[in-house]
Protein backbone atom coordinates (compact mmCIF):
# COMPACT_ATOMS: atom_id res chain seq x y z
CA UNK A 1 0.00 0.00 0.00
CA UNK A 2 1.31 3.27 -1.22
CA UNK A 3 0.57 6.55 0.81
CA UNK A 4 1.11 9.91 -1.19
CA UNK A 5 0.48 13.44 0.43
CA UNK A 6 0.89 15.29 -3.50
CA UNK A 7 -1.17 14.88 -6.09
CA UNK A 8 0.90 15.13 -8.95
CA UNK A 9 2.55 11.86 -7.18
CA UNK A 10 -0.68 10.50 -7.08
CA UNK A 11 -1.76 11.02 -10.45
CA UNK A 12 1.70 8.93 -11.79
CA UNK A 13 0.57 6.19 -9.63
CA UNK A 14 -3.19 6.21 -10.87
CA UNK A 15 -1.81 6.64 -14.07
CA UNK A 16 0.06 3.37 -14.36
CA UNK A 17 -2.34 1.46 -12.86
CA UNK A 18 -4.87 2.34 -15.25
CA UNK A 19 -2.21 1.31 -18.29
CA UNK A 20 -2.33 -1.89 -16.83
CA UNK A 21 -5.78 -1.83 -17.62
CA UNK A 22 -6.81 -1.54 -13.81
CA UNK A 23 -10.37 0.44 -12.73
CA UNK A 24 -10.14 2.77 -10.22
CA UNK A 25 -12.38 3.05 -7.21
CA UNK A 26 -11.98 5.89 -5.16
CA UNK A 27 -13.57 5.96 -0.97
CA UNK A 28 -13.10 9.44 0.41
CA UNK A 29 -13.30 9.87 3.88
CA UNK A 30 -12.47 11.78 6.59
CA UNK A 31 -10.18 9.91 8.35
CA UNK A 32 -11.73 8.00 11.32
CA UNK A 33 -12.07 5.14 10.08
CA UNK A 34 -14.76 2.51 11.35
CA UNK A 35 -16.56 -0.98 9.71
CA UNK A 36 -18.96 1.38 7.68
CA UNK A 37 -15.76 2.80 6.17
CA UNK A 38 -14.51 -0.34 5.75
CA UNK A 39 -17.95 -1.71 3.62
CA UNK A 40 -16.98 1.18 1.32
CA UNK A 41 -13.62 -0.34 1.05
CA UNK A 42 -14.76 -3.82 0.80
CA UNK A 43 -17.33 -2.52 -1.70
CA UNK A 44 -14.46 -1.12 -4.41
CA UNK A 45 -12.30 -4.68 -3.55
CA UNK A 46 -14.91 -6.73 -4.78
CA UNK A 47 -15.48 -4.83 -7.84
CA UNK A 48 -12.33 -5.57 -8.80
CA UNK A 49 -11.40 -2.03 -7.96
CA UNK A 50 -7.60 -0.58 -7.78
CA UNK A 51 -8.32 1.38 -4.34
CA UNK A 52 -8.01 4.35 -3.30
CA UNK A 53 -8.79 5.61 -0.21
CA UNK A 54 -8.17 9.28 0.61
CA UNK A 55 -7.87 10.72 4.18
CA UNK A 56 -8.75 14.22 4.55
CA UNK A 57 -10.46 16.35 6.92
CA UNK A 58 -12.16 19.13 4.63
CA UNK A 59 -12.13 22.61 6.39
CA UNK A 60 -14.48 23.98 4.19
CA UNK A 61 -17.63 21.56 5.34
CA UNK A 62 -17.38 22.54 8.48
CA UNK A 63 -19.23 25.90 10.22
CA UNK A 64 -16.52 28.50 12.42
CA UNK A 65 -18.82 26.87 15.42
CA UNK A 66 -18.69 23.11 14.39
CA UNK A 67 -16.51 20.20 15.21
CA UNK A 68 -13.31 20.93 13.12
CA UNK A 69 -10.87 20.90 15.63
CA UNK A 70 -11.91 18.46 17.66
CA UNK A 71 -12.69 16.20 14.91
CA UNK A 72 -10.61 12.80 15.71
CA UNK A 73 -7.79 12.54 13.62
CA UNK A 74 -5.99 9.00 13.78
CA UNK A 75 -3.96 8.56 10.85
CA UNK A 76 -1.29 5.73 11.82
CA UNK A 77 -4.86 3.80 12.97
CA UNK A 78 -6.43 4.92 9.76
CA UNK A 79 -3.34 3.38 7.47
CA UNK A 80 -3.25 0.16 9.66
CA UNK A 81 -7.17 -0.49 8.69
CA UNK A 82 -6.50 0.29 4.96
CA UNK A 83 -3.73 -2.18 4.78
CA UNK A 84 -5.66 -4.80 6.60
CA UNK A 85 -8.16 -4.42 3.92
CA UNK A 86 -6.28 -4.37 1.02
CA UNK A 87 -5.86 -1.23 -0.43
CA UNK A 88 -3.77 -0.06 -2.84
CA UNK A 89 -2.75 3.97 -2.42
CA UNK A 90 -4.55 6.22 0.79
CA UNK A 91 -3.89 9.53 -0.38
CA UNK A 92 -3.86 12.11 2.84
CA UNK A 93 -2.57 15.72 1.47
CA UNK A 94 -2.39 18.45 3.73
CA UNK A 95 -5.04 21.61 3.55
CA UNK A 96 -2.61 23.44 2.03
CA UNK A 97 -2.38 21.14 -1.09
CA UNK A 98 -6.08 20.60 -1.48
CA UNK A 99 -6.39 24.17 -0.84
CA UNK A 100 -3.37 26.02 -1.86
CA UNK A 101 -2.87 30.18 -1.18
CA UNK A 102 -5.34 31.94 -3.65
CA UNK A 103 -8.07 29.05 -4.03
CA UNK A 104 -10.87 31.08 -4.67
CA UNK A 105 -13.47 28.63 -6.66
CA UNK A 106 -16.39 26.65 -4.99
CA UNK A 107 -19.08 24.02 -6.44
CA UNK A 108 -22.54 25.28 -5.08
CA UNK A 109 -25.38 22.44 -6.03
CA UNK A 110 -28.54 24.32 -5.85
CA UNK A 111 -32.02 23.20 -4.76
CA UNK A 112 -31.10 20.00 -2.97
CA UNK A 113 -28.89 21.63 -0.82
CA UNK A 114 -30.79 24.42 0.54
CA UNK A 115 -32.77 22.04 3.00
CA UNK A 116 -32.59 19.46 6.22
CA UNK A 117 -28.63 19.67 6.74
CA UNK A 118 -28.25 22.63 4.24
CA UNK A 119 -30.32 24.74 6.13
CA UNK A 120 -29.11 23.79 9.69
CA UNK A 121 -25.42 23.85 8.40
CA UNK A 122 -25.07 26.44 5.91
CA UNK A 123 -21.96 26.39 3.03
CA UNK A 124 -22.00 22.63 4.07
CA UNK A 125 -22.18 21.48 1.09
CA UNK A 126 -20.70 24.03 -0.94
CA UNK A 127 -17.55 22.33 0.75
CA UNK A 128 -18.84 18.73 0.32
CA UNK A 129 -19.14 19.09 -3.70
CA UNK A 130 -15.83 21.35 -3.58
CA UNK A 131 -13.78 18.63 -1.89
CA UNK A 132 -15.32 15.57 -4.00
CA UNK A 133 -15.06 17.44 -7.58
CA UNK A 134 -10.78 18.15 -6.33
CA UNK A 135 -11.02 14.13 -5.60
CA UNK A 136 -12.66 13.77 -8.71
CA UNK A 137 -10.18 15.62 -10.89
CA UNK A 138 -7.14 14.50 -9.13
CA UNK A 139 -7.82 10.36 -8.96
CA UNK A 140 -10.07 10.22 -12.31
CA UNK A 141 -11.80 6.81 -10.19
CA UNK A 142 -14.22 4.98 -12.56
CA UNK A 143 -16.33 4.65 -9.55
CA UNK A 144 -16.62 6.23 -6.64
CA UNK A 145 -18.61 4.95 -3.37
CA UNK A 146 -20.68 6.85 -0.34
CA UNK A 147 -21.77 5.74 2.36
CA UNK A 148 -26.19 6.07 2.72
CA UNK A 149 -26.16 7.21 6.03
CA UNK A 150 -24.76 10.74 5.09
CA UNK A 151 -28.11 10.26 2.53
CA UNK A 152 -28.52 14.03 1.37
CA UNK A 153 -24.83 13.91 0.90
CA UNK A 154 -25.20 11.14 -1.43
CA UNK A 155 -28.35 12.58 -3.21
CA UNK A 156 -25.85 15.76 -3.78
CA UNK A 157 -22.64 14.32 -5.26
CA UNK A 158 -25.60 12.28 -7.57
CA UNK A 159 -26.67 15.56 -8.49
CA UNK A 160 -23.64 17.13 -9.22
CA UNK A 161 -22.10 14.27 -11.12
CA UNK A 162 -25.16 14.55 -13.29
CA UNK A 163 -25.04 18.16 -13.78
CA UNK A 164 -21.69 18.61 -14.93
CA UNK A 165 -21.10 15.43 -16.79
CA UNK A 166 -18.76 13.92 -14.43
CA UNK A 167 -17.26 10.26 -15.94
CA UNK A 168 -17.50 8.25 -12.51
CA UNK A 169 -20.19 6.59 -11.22
CA UNK A 170 -21.55 6.77 -7.81
CA UNK A 171 -21.65 3.84 -5.91
CA UNK A 172 -24.14 4.05 -2.95
CA UNK A 173 -22.97 0.97 -0.31
CA UNK A 174 -25.76 0.44 3.12
CA UNK A 175 -25.35 2.18 6.25
CA UNK A 176 -23.42 -0.23 8.71
CA UNK A 177 -25.03 -0.15 12.34
CA UNK A 178 -23.71 -1.29 15.90
CA UNK A 179 -25.84 -3.88 17.33
CA UNK A 180 -28.24 -1.78 18.66
CA UNK A 181 -28.71 -0.29 15.63
CA UNK A 182 -26.61 3.28 16.15
CA UNK A 183 -25.49 4.19 12.78
CA UNK A 184 -21.79 4.19 12.76
CA UNK A 185 -20.02 7.40 12.89
CA UNK A 186 -16.92 9.03 13.72
CA UNK A 187 -18.60 11.32 15.62
CA UNK A 188 -20.13 8.49 18.13
CA UNK A 189 -17.03 8.33 19.94
CA UNK A 190 -18.14 12.24 21.52
CA UNK A 191 -20.76 10.20 23.40
CA UNK A 192 -21.33 9.56 27.13
CA UNK A 193 -22.35 6.31 28.00
CA UNK A 194 -25.58 8.15 28.90
CA UNK A 195 -25.92 9.81 25.51
CA UNK A 196 -24.71 6.60 23.77
CA UNK A 197 -27.67 4.81 25.19
CA UNK A 198 -30.25 7.63 24.23
CA UNK A 199 -28.34 7.80 20.89
CA UNK A 200 -30.17 4.36 20.07
CA UNK A 201 -33.52 5.94 19.32
CA UNK A 202 -32.85 7.18 16.37
CA UNK A 203 -32.87 3.84 15.04
CA UNK A 204 -36.50 2.79 16.82
CA UNK A 205 -37.32 5.52 15.42
CA UNK A 206 -36.27 4.76 11.57
CA UNK A 207 -37.95 1.09 12.66
CA UNK A 208 -41.18 2.57 14.28
CA UNK A 209 -41.76 4.45 10.38
CA UNK A 210 -40.92 1.23 8.71
CA UNK A 211 -43.08 -1.30 10.57
CA UNK A 212 -46.03 1.30 10.60
CA UNK A 213 -45.33 1.12 6.16
CA UNK A 214 -45.07 -2.61 5.93
CA UNK A 215 -46.90 -4.24 8.81
CA UNK A 216 -50.07 -2.01 9.56
CA UNK A 217 -50.69 -0.95 5.81
CA UNK A 218 -50.10 2.89 7.08
CA UNK A 219 -49.13 5.22 3.93
CA UNK A 220 -49.85 8.52 5.27
CA UNK A 221 -46.66 10.34 5.85
CA UNK A 222 -47.51 13.11 8.08
CA UNK A 223 -48.66 9.91 10.37
CA UNK A 224 -45.55 8.37 9.84
CA UNK A 225 -43.46 11.55 11.07
CA UNK A 226 -45.41 12.07 13.94
CA UNK A 227 -45.03 8.23 15.33
CA UNK A 228 -41.14 8.95 14.36
CA UNK A 229 -41.26 12.38 16.40
CA UNK A 230 -43.30 11.14 19.55
CA UNK A 231 -40.40 7.83 19.40
CA UNK A 232 -37.49 10.51 19.53
CA UNK A 233 -39.30 12.69 22.27
CA UNK A 234 -39.36 9.84 24.80
CA UNK A 235 -35.56 10.04 25.09
CA UNK A 236 -35.31 13.40 27.00
CA UNK A 237 -31.75 13.50 25.73
CA UNK A 238 -32.54 14.00 22.20
CA UNK A 239 -33.18 17.47 21.00
CA UNK A 240 -34.87 16.94 17.45
CA UNK A 241 -33.71 19.55 14.61
CA UNK A 242 -35.63 17.44 11.82
CA UNK A 243 -37.72 14.38 11.24
CA UNK A 244 -39.18 14.75 7.90
CA UNK A 245 -40.51 11.90 5.29
CA UNK A 246 -39.17 12.95 1.96
CA UNK A 247 -39.41 11.88 -1.57
CA UNK A 248 -36.08 9.35 -2.15
CA UNK A 249 -34.52 11.55 -5.32
CA UNK A 250 -35.69 15.31 -4.49
CA UNK A 251 -35.97 15.71 -0.67
CA UNK A 252 -38.82 17.01 -1.21
CA UNK A 253 -42.06 16.45 1.38
CA UNK A 254 -44.78 13.95 0.66
CA UNK A 255 -47.85 13.09 1.55
CA UNK A 256 -48.04 9.52 0.90
CA UNK A 257 -45.14 6.61 1.29
CA UNK A 258 -47.53 4.25 -1.21
CA UNK A 259 -44.27 4.60 -3.42
CA UNK A 260 -41.67 4.81 -1.42
CA UNK A 261 -39.41 7.35 0.88
CA UNK A 262 -37.11 7.74 3.03
CA UNK A 263 -37.22 9.04 6.49
CA UNK A 264 -34.58 11.59 7.31
CA UNK A 265 -33.36 12.38 11.07
CA UNK A 266 -31.25 14.63 12.92
CA UNK A 267 -30.84 15.19 16.41
CA UNK A 268 -28.56 16.67 19.21
CA UNK A 269 -27.14 14.20 22.22
CA UNK A 270 -25.53 16.68 24.54
CA UNK A 271 -23.20 18.09 22.27
CA UNK A 272 -22.91 15.55 19.79
CA UNK A 273 -25.21 16.05 16.16
CA UNK A 274 -26.13 12.87 14.73
CA UNK A 275 -27.85 11.72 11.66
CA UNK A 276 -29.59 9.07 9.92
CA UNK A 277 -32.00 7.74 7.51
CA UNK A 278 -34.45 5.06 6.59
CA UNK A 279 -36.03 4.02 3.27
CA UNK A 280 -39.45 2.74 3.55
CA UNK A 281 -42.51 1.90 1.04
CA UNK A 282 -42.38 -0.70 -1.47
CA UNK A 283 -39.63 0.59 -3.32
CA UNK A 284 -37.29 0.11 -0.48
CA UNK A 285 -36.35 -3.02 -1.54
Amino acid sequence: MQVIKKIEELRQVIGSAKREGLVVGLVPTMGALHDGHIALINQSRGNGDFTVVSIFVNPTQFGPSEDFDRYPRQLESDLEKCRAAGVDVVFAPDVSEMYPEGFGTYVDVQGITEIFEGAFRQGHFRGVATVVIKLFAAVEPRRAYFGMKDYQQLKVIEKMVRDLNVRVDIVPVPTVREPDGLAMSSRNVYLSEEERRAAASLYRALITAKKAVDEEGIADAETIRRMVESVLLAEPLVQIDYAAVVDKETLQIVESVKNGAVVLLAVRIGSTRLIDNMLIGVSDK
